[in-house]
């Protein structure tokens, strides 16, 4: 399933793509996934894979998330640093919870850094809303991460637009 954002196209992660992934994976977080990690979860069932690509330019960002019996629990999502801003986010977002629905989960969950405010900010613009806090979750620097949550069934009319 293809779905077209303003200048980039959303579809399933291959594996002939974790080179491109990596590059934006190590360059987005001080502690970065491994390799190895993201071909276990292209290979977990219940783990879930998007990219946003443009041609020519390759993939842009990415979001995996794992789907658990009615719960959609995102994981990673990261944005090539010229492509921010410019809405891939926000695709790859509306992508997964349109999926979610599809797939039967009511709710999405995350955990985001404490200090990575334009994320909480994005978020909550899905509706997404602070239901708690894991202290020291980070093992890289000991920061919190705040617990978030949606309902997907509330939250239809942003998924759309």
């Amino acid at each position: 399933m293809l779905e077209r954002e303003t200048s980039f196209l959303i579809r399933d992660m291959l594996e002939k793509d974790l080179r491109e992934v990596m590059l934006i994976e190590r360059s987005s977080f001080p502690s970065p996934w491994s390799e190895a990690l993201f071909r276990q979860e292209l290979l977990f069932f219940l783990s879930r894979s998007l990219v946003a690509e443009v041609v020519p330019e390759g993939i842009v960002g990415y979001l995996l998330y794992w789907l658990v019996a009615k719960e959609v629990h995102l994981h990673n999502l990261a944005v090539k640093s010229n492509w921010r801003r410019k809405g891939v986010a926000s695709g790859l977002i509306r992508e997964m919870m349109k999926r979610g629905i599809k797939e039967g989960a009511t709710e999405v969950i995350l955990e985001v850094r404490t200090s990575n405010i334009p994320a909480i900010k994005l978020y909550e613009r899905f509706g997404f809303s602070i239901i708690g806090r894991r202290r020291g979750y980070y093992s890289d620097t000991g920061e919190d991460a705040l617990i978030m949550k949606v309902d997907l069934h509330e939250e239809q009319e942003n998924i759309k637009n």
